[in-house]
């Protein structure tokens, strides 16, 4: 891993580099788009963007990687490091691209930090980079080789299905009749549009229908901007996408996939739009005659506003051992609850492997609750939709 000279240099410096990685990261996104601003129209996520939340992203990544290798020097974050290989395989992140970042990232470091970034200094954090760097291109050329290489596939969408007034269920064919390749319940793909004003964005989709069927499903929910503007794609997919037109997706990707064990303990906990991996899952775990115990978790604003509600629960009543428990803000019925999420008196079996995806703020609460009651966190795998703000936030 890294050199004893680099370690040493990097701890002295980190308290320094991580109090200025926001400023440097905001540099260095305002230097990579001034040079190639095909990257934002074609690239990268405008909505992102505009919200800081893919800086914020980057300068946790960054940071948490860097403390990681001093405090684990025999080890690599491979979890974090799985996450972000299968986000750029799905967007097709090229090797060469890592030595654009390479060359905006550092004259932004050197920008922001000025004379303190002497040749030592540069030189160790050059090695964090590119341990980084050289550790995903190795990742993500075995995803490539997997999936049968990067790019998009263009698919007809055969049926819409509106689900809420805010989630539609898009299921689609290859348009050239080709074989659809399999995937692991609980992966993603990219869709790719071609916007109003020219610009090509990509977004990703977790698979919300059963793997090995013939068509592909996902489900989108419109992103309503408060602060930030409304969803660019989601948006874009609801307003115009009908059944016969083509969109662009990519191969599968994403590592929140269930255990390979037959019949471990299972608690699977979404809230809002998280749900979609869940009942991919789910369909899973029936198809395949999983006899272990299932715990089933959902918040929602209300159960008009669960998505996938009817499937969510039908997948669930397949399975021998499973208990589902729906939480809703407003509006529960009866054998459901009020209230936001808690897990205080949901029965959680010794062993469970837990499986999150929602809001943030959910997750975090939901991990809390699970470690409380005895879940080892390497067991507890999780899903963001958009940037990983997880590690940024700490």
């Amino acid at each position: 891993m890294l050199t004893e000279q680099s370690a040493a240099t990097v701890r002295a410096t980190l308290p320094a580099v991580g109090a200025a990685i926001g400023e440097i990261t905001e540099r260095f996104y305002t230097r990579l788009f001034a040079a190639h601003p095909d990257l934002l129209r074609n690239l990268f996520n405008r909505g992102n963007q505009a919200a800081g939340t893919q800086r914020q992203a980057l300068a946790g990544s960054i940071a948490a990687f860097a403390t990681h290798l001093l405090d684990h020097p025999d080890q690599r974050p491979d979890a974090m490091l799985a996450r972000i290989a299968h986000k750029h395989a799905s967007l097709g992140v090229a090797p060469e691209q890592y030595d654009v970042v390479h060359e905006h990232l550092f004259a932004a470091i050197a920008e922001v930090l000025g004379e303190a970034v002497t040749p030592e200094v540069a030189a160790a954090w050059d090695e964090v980079y590119w341990l980084m760097a050289n550790a995903l291109i190795t990742s993500e050329k075995r995803l490539y080789e997997e999936s049968g290489g990067p790019g998009l596939r263009a698919w007809e969408v055969v049926e819409r299905v509106e689900e809420t007034p805010d989630v539609v269920t898009f299921r689609l064919r290859p348009a050239d009749g080709g074989p659809v390749a399999g995937f692991r319940a609980g992966q993603y793909v990219s869709v790719g549009v071609t916007l109003p004003d020219g610009a090509r964005q990509i977004r990703q989709y977790s698979l919300s229908g059963a793997p090995g069927e013939a068509v592909r499903q996902i489900s989108v929910k419109r992103v309503h901007g408060a602060a930030t503007p409304d969803g660019e794609v989601s948006n874009h997919l609801h307003a115009r996408v009908r059944p016969g037109d083509v969109l662009e997706l990519s191969e599968p990707y994403g590592d929140l996939v269930l255990s390979d064990e037959p019949d471990t303990p299972l608690l699977l906990a979404s809230a809002g739009i998280g749900v979609t991996p869940m009942v991919a899952m789910l369909a899973d775990l029936a198809a395949g005659g999983h006899r272990g115990p299932v715990t089933v978790v959902h918040g929602d604003r209300s159960p008009a506003e669960h998505a996938l509600r009817a499937d969510h629960t039908a997948y669930a009543g397949k399975l021998p051992d499973a208990s589902v428990h729906l939480f809703y803000e407003k509006g529960a019925e009866p054998g459901t609850r009020t209230g936001l999420v808690d897990l205080a008196d949901v029965p959680v079996r010794p062993g469970t492997h837990a499986y999150l995806c929602g809001p943030l703020p959910f997750m975090r609460a939901v991990r809390t609750q699970l470690i409380e009651k005895g879940v080892a966190p390497a067991d507890i795998h999780y899903e963001v939709f958009g940037p990983d703000l997880w590690l940024a936030q700490g």
